[in-house]
């Protein structure tokens, strides 16, 4: 009887989480699911619509823009990930580790500027960097001192753009999750290799990074879920023009933003769905790759 007092107990402080999670999460991806089996858009109205089933999905499929908009995703998710929101803040965070407290804490501290700065601002000070001479610090420091031609460097290299101004952002993310793991490893492992000899790089590959692997796993998760549905900092800097339309992007304009005003709910409601299901699929290999079982799996205790 105490044992089932115990698990209501948690049952009832788990249950406000729970119902957030249903009420913001849940049921918005079952109605997005639900109006992706339709042809509802603002000339049927929310009246009119009707049941096409997986038509928008076909359409999808068939979709001229489909390819280049998948590969478009799919090169700013992986190369934002890797270089900067996990491969960033990983170094970030060891190499501040490794320098004196006041000081790592300052550079810390610095790299969060970006994401506490408004987006607008933000994505307007890249802008403005990159434009042409005599405006751009781009072409101040790199190409009006070797006498080159100056350039709006945006629409030239639209998509290297896309991947810094987000990459920035999200390494300070990942930053501060990896520099509070480190911490949180014994001092006597560290101290421990430092007396066997182990060099700086010995150290990382075989003491801190195993100790990071709950840190990798949610940093790396969470920031591809996050990269595949962000685009507030695209639409600012290019509203998807130079091939920047990644697939967010695709969806908010199709549904909700376009130039003709017609916003097809159904099909743009579609596009998320597909959204939806790379993020589950991505997340499932995460969890196989990083051996999630095994991370979460009781701890052996040895009889002496």
């Amino acid at each position: 009887m105490n044992i089932q007092k115990r698990y209501l107990t948690g049952y009832w402080f788990i249950l406000p989480a729970a119902l957030l999670v249903v009420l913001f999460f849940f049921l918005p991806v079952i109605l997005t699911l639900g109006i992706s089996l339709t042809d509802m858009s603002s000339v049927t109205g929310f009246q009119n619509w009707s049941w096409v089933g997986f038509k928008n999905y076909i359409k999808i499929m068939l979709h001229p823009e489909t390819p280049n908009n998948f590969i478009v995703t799919v090169k700013y998710v992986a190369f934002t990930l890797v270089f900067f929101n996990v491969g960033m803040g990983l170094l970030v965070a060891i190499l501040t580790h490794h320098m004196p407290k006041k000081l790592g804490g300052f550079f810390r501290s610095l790299w969060l500027l970006p994401r506490i700065t408004p987006p607008v601002v933000y994505v307007l000070m890249w802008s403005m960097m990159a434009a042409d001479a005599p405006y751009g610090v781009i072409n101040q420091l790199f190409r009006i001192p070797f006498g080159l031609s100056t350039m709006n460097w945006v629409p030239e290299h639209a998509t290297l753009f896309i991947i810094l101004i987000n990459g920035y952002i999200g390494a300070s993310f990942g930053m501060i999750l990896f520099s509070s793991a480190i911490e949180s490893i014994p001092n006597d492992i560290m101290v421990s290799s430092l007396v066997d000899g182990a060099s700086l790089f010995q150290r990382v590959r075989y003491v801190i990074l195993p100790q990071l692997r709950w840190p990798l796993l949610f940093v790396t998760t969470y920031q591809t879920l996050s990269l595949l549905t962000s685009f507030e900092s695209i639409m600012i800097l290019t509203d998807g023009n130079f091939n920047t339309e990644v697939w967010s992007l695709w969806s908010y304009h199709k549904a909700l933003n376009n130039y003709y005003g017609n916003f097809q709910y159904g099909f743009g409601a579609a596009l998320s769905a597909v959204l939806v299901g790379m993020g589950v699929i991505l997340a499932i290999v995460y969890l196989k790759y990083f051996k999630f079982g095994e991370l979460v799996k009781e701890p052996l205790i040895e009889e002496l």
